[in-house]
């Protein structure tokens, strides 16, 4: 049983991927969840865990929720998963051996990511190396409201950890489609600057370019054209919403 470390997760409506996730983390005392409405069967699975405790609270963007998130664990060590994400029994075996007296210590670990089941290994996601293992007394997330980083200082001491997370970042070609209404949403709210018609499609079509052709994307096929044109939609959607708010 893992003592010194919570695992803390966000959810919110992650019925189809959040039994994988707490499954994998079963050998920890506490797992915090931070669920944010969910109106699926998220909470009934969320309370069916002995080693899990559920709060409710609203989203106030990922960075900010993942901070609110970490401030109810019992230990200052936290684990940060997402909901369809699940941990690697190598990856468990590592976790105490890992904690540090120095709380400057960060763990960096390896995301292996899945695209309809099948494994990317380029496209931008394969070389996927996160800190995930922290303490909060010196660390958290920052208040990025998407793409949220943990932030380090100069004090900062990166250690690879062995062991993987397992992330299933598309089950669903639509749920790619959600993704970029919500998450283009988000960033536009919060993008001061305003491009032209003509800069927001070059920009577009680079990011096509650097997914597909720089990032090697071609090399994961059919997986590989999917993500660079979802991220091609991405940067399209987020730039336009914000032209039009203006």
């Amino acid at each position: 049983m893992i003592e010194n470390v919570s695992a803390v997760l966000i959810t919110k409506d992650v019925e189809h991927c959040i039994e994988k996730a707490l499954d994998s983390l079963s050998d920890f005392q506490e797992v915090i969840v931070y669920d944010n409405g969910s109106t699926d069967r998220t909470l009934d699975i969320i309370n069916s865990y002995s080693n899990v405790r559920c709060i409710q609270g609203e989203f106030l963007g990922f960075g900010p929720t993942k901070r609110k998130a970490v401030s109810y664990a019992s230990n200052d060590w936290v684990l940060s998963l997402d909901a369809d994400e699940a941990v690697s029994p190598e990856l468990i075996g590592n976790l105490s051996a890992f904690i540090d007296t120095d709380p400057n210590v960060v763990g960096i670990i390896w995301r292996h990511n899945y695209f309809l089941g099948k494994r990317v290994r380029y496209s931008g996601w394969g070389n996927d190396w996160l800190v995930r293992l922290f303490n909060r007394q010196r660390h958290n997330f920052n208040e990025a409201m998407v793409h949220e980083n943990v932030e380090l200082s100069s004090a900062s001491v990166r250690q690879r950890i062995d062991g993987v997370i397992v992330h299933d970042a598309v089950v669903d070609v639509g749920q790619m489609l959600e993704k970029v209404a919500r998450y283009s949403s988000i960033r536009a709210s919060t993008q001061r600057k305003r491009y032209s018609i003509s800069m927001i499609v070059f920009k577009s079509i680079f990011a096509f370019f650097r997914t597909y052709v720089l990032r090697l994307g071609l090399l994961d096929g059919k997986a590989g054209l999917v993500i660079s044109v979802s991220n091609a939609n991405g940067v399209f959607w987020k730039n336009i919403k914000r032209y039009f708010r203006a």
